[in-house]
């Protein structure tokens, strides 16, 4: 099992970060289903101000630029997918076909 931080911003809109939460308290059951088909086992997003980190636990042969599209191919998933990314931004760390930025880890408590 591998872990990956991944980063995002969420826009400065009025309300926008609290509809955000809100729908978090409630994914979709498909959402969730097509992330588990992919093989991530554990997923937690992280909120401070308007920065999101997003930590997952994944199998070791888990490529993201592989998988996380595959995420896609479930219809709800892709409609959750294009309302989410109405609350959020990339950051300009983000490679260009990236959305969420994935993160180098630097620490294990573990290594």
């Amino acid at each position: 099992m591998k872990s990956i931080g991944m980063a995002l911003d969420l826009k400065d809109t009025p309300g926008g970060i609290e509809r955000y939460k809100d729908y978090h308290r409630s994914v979709w059951p498909e959402v969730k289903e097509s992330l588990r088909n992919i093989g991530i086992s554990k997923m937690k997003i992280f909120l401070i101000g308007r920065h999101l980190f997003m930590y997952v636990e994944v199998p070791e042969d888990f490529d993201t630029d592989r998988d996380f599209p595959k995420y896609m191919d479930a219809p709800k998933a892709k409609a959750w997918d294009e309302l989410m990314r109405g609350f959020q931004q990339k950051l300009q760390e983000a490679k260009s076909a990236e959305w969420w930025a994935e993160m180098e880890e630097v620490f294990d408590l573990d290594w």
